[in-house]
């Protein structure tokens, strides 16, 4: 079973690079959360609401239109260890990438997938959210970078 739910896991991270809001859409229960820490530096540097990730439409909004605006270039994902467990997948990640302020941008995840069946229904999101200010803000206040 754990194969089938890591594989499944990695079906949700193949259908979020496809940048395509219908495939994102289907790995996504229709109550599909995603909790990140609050007032991050991606979320920030897009002006985002805090509750955006809240709702299956909120998650695709965000990767379709509003994740590539501060990442223009898109990323690079590393997968260093992925774990499952019962429904739970676990993955931890470096992802680098270049800022829509020019800045470089080398942040480790982790990032917790509880799966019903082929389909994400909670994402739970953890990094080095002062690394992350550092990255995208340099010593600037934070603010929208995006207008």
């Amino acid at each position: 079973m754990a194969a089938s739910v890591k594989e499944s896991a990695a079906g949700v991270w193949r259908a979020f690079a496809s940048r395509d809001p219908e495939t994102i859409r289907a790995v996504l229960t229709e109550d599909a959360t995603w909790i990140s820490p609050e007032r991050n530096a991606t979320q920030v540097a897009l002006g985002l609401a805090g509750d955006m990730l809240e709702s299956r439409d909120g998650i695709v909004g965000f990767l379709v239109d509003h994740f590539r605006r501060l990442f223009p270039q898109g990323v690079q994902l590393e997968f260093t260890k992925v774990v499952a467990e019962g429904d739970t997948v676990v993955f931890e990640q470096r992802m680098r990438a270049s800022t829509i302020n020019g800045r470089d941008y080398d942040n480790r995840y982790c990032w917790i997938f509880e799966m019903d069946g082929t389909r994400v229904r909670r994402i739970r999101e953890y990094m080095d959210t002062y690394g992350g200010y550092r990255m995208i803000f340099g010593d600037e206040a934070p603010r929208s970078l995006i207008n």
